[in-house]
């Protein structure tokens, strides 16, 4: 078990910059891989941000690519997303998770809100 608690959200003006943070729990966190997920309302919840368990191989949907930045500190149990150029679309409830536990719906936390204003 992971037992993500991300932290970090808010309201940002377009152009913006935020960084989130998840503090994860149980033994297993440096040996899982991680992802940020986000959730706009009527929307299903998507990966945005993949990063391996070792942090030395990340991946990126398309639509964050080259604004967003995933990275981790397995000493701190912790995993990280640097958010900048921020678009009124990136407005989300974004979640982290191991990627393995993505399936099970027990595992997920209760996100932070990011709002973008326009």
């Amino acid at each position: 078990q992971v037992q993500p608690v991300e932290s970090g959200g808010g309201l940002v003006q377009s152009g913006g910059s935020l960084t989130l943070s998840c503090a994860a729990s149980g033994d297993s966190f440096s040996r899982n891989a991680m992802g940020w997920y986000r959730q706009a309302p009527g929307k299903q919840r998507n990966l945005v941000a993949s990063i391996t368990s070792g942090g030395g191989s990340t991946n990126y949907a398309d639509s964050v690519k080259g604004r967003f930045t995933i990275s981790r500190d397995n000493a701190k149990k912790t995993v990280y997303l640097q958010m900048n150029s921020l678009k009124p679309e990136d407005a989300a409830v974004y979640y982290c998770n191991a990627i393995a536990m993505a399936a099970f719906s027990s595992s997920w936390g209760r996100g932070t809100q990011v709002t973008v204003s326009s």
